[in-house]
């Protein structure tokens, strides 16, 4: 899909009967195939989500770095046409720098809610430089799940208005120790059913 920061890409993995549409963006360090985006993806259509993921034209053109901010609100904001044209509830979310542009712009899309993975509160070991005002409180129903050892900002630091859901032992990309008791499958359902959870309240 074209947009004015260059050519992005939406993956499907649509739901039989779907009650809404999940669109997730992906963080500034990686791609689509990051473990919670590719387990959303495998296991909502089941719970009558279609999920979208989406590559910025960035990833897309196979560059490594991300442009600013700016300009990755600008390819989001224009992909939400396609997005919306089921006309089913629309939801809008991300992991980590996707979960910031996903807050930023919510209120602009129409979305119903925003799911907001491994959001990025501050830099690692900078608490004095937040980011909790980019997500929309008060505004739109918002889901925050979140590592329980994430240097980006643990659960018990996000303001009040914000309670994370959060998985036991996981990282920033929710990968937990391998020692860690539950281990990486049950991690990552406790984040698949928190969201299936959440999205069943919002549409």
């Amino acid at each position: 899909m074209e947009t004015p920061a260059g050519e992005a890409r939406i993956s499907w993995w649509d739901a039989p009967d779907a009650g809404c549409v999940l669109a997730l963006g992906h963080g500034a360090g990686g791609g689509i195939e990051a473990r919670d985006l590719a387990a959303l993806a495998a296991a909502l259509p089941a719970n009558g989500v279609s999920v979208a993921l989406v590559e910025q034209p960035w990833r897309v053109a196979g560059r490594k770095l991300a442009p600013a901010p700016r300009t990755l609100d600008t390819a989001w904001r224009a992909l939400m046409p396609v997005l919306a044209e089921s006309g089913l509830p629309l939801v809008v979310g991300g992991r980590s720098a996707g979960a910031r542009v996903a807050c930023r712009t919510a209120l602009e899309t129409g979305a119903r809610g925003v799911v907001a993975l491994a959001f990025p509160l501050h830099p690692p070991g900078r608490p004095e430089r937040s980011r909790a005002d980019e997500l929309p409180l008060g505004q739109l129903p918002l889901l925050v799940v979140q590592g329980g050892r994430d240097p980006f900002g643990r659960p018990a630091e996000f303001p009040a208005g914000v309670r994370p859901v959060e998985v036991p032992e996981a990282d920033h990309s929710f990968a937990v120790p391998k020692r860690a008791v539950p281990g990486q499958e049950a991690a990552l359902t406790v984040l698949t059913d928190a969201v299936a959870d959440w999205l069943a309240t919002v549409r």
